[in-house]
């Protein structure tokens, strides 16, 4: 990696997507923002999705990130939860035209970050925690899921499983 870069997370979902934005320096990584996307719930779905779309494309614009990365829809008990959160990636995935994305599965996440694939939540928080020399674990857990995305992407940027992830 050259030089200082900036990578953006997101965790998608329909009611709430959570993002974390890392800043890479020298000697470490700094958390810049995290947050979440909440959609106004009991309008359409198509308007819930373009306000994914918009505040996706707003972070992108505010933050030029390096690159950006996006959990996959892995596998869900529930097939509607699964389509609706395939909507909302769908949605991000439109607002990094001209950006480039990696997609990351909780798996791949929780092994990037703890070093071991079946890790528990609240292991992978910790981590991130560490990693990014916070006070407390960031709330909620969207937030955590996002910046533990954008550090997949750093870590990736380093050289550790480089290319795997991809999107053509």
């Amino acid at each position: 990696m050259k030089g200082e870069a900036i990578t953006l997370g997101f965790d998608p979902g329909l009611a709430v997507t959570g993002y974390g934005v890392v800043h890479a320096l020298s000697d470490g990584w700094e958390v810049i923002s995290g947050g979440i996307i909440e959609t106004t719930k009991g309008i359409p779905r198509a308007q819930r999705l373009r306000e994914i779309y918009e505040e996706a494309c707003a972070l992108i614009s505010t933050y030029h990130p390096y690159g950006v990365a996006i959990e996959e829809v892995f596998l869900a008990r529930n097939a509607r939860t699964a389509m609706l959160t395939a909507e909302a990636r769908g949605a991000l995935l439109m607002a990094t035209v001209g950006v480039p994305v990696r997609g990351y599965t909780p798996l791949q996440v929780k092994k990037r970050i703890t070093g071991y694939g079946k890790a528990s939540k609240g292991q992978v928080q910790a981590m991130v925690k560490q990693l990014l020399h916070l006070n407390e674990i960031p709330h909620p857990d969207d937030v955590a899921d996002g910046l533990a995305l954008a550090l997949c992407y750093m870590l990736d940027l380093q050289g550790i499983d480089r290319g795997e992830c991809d999107y053509l």
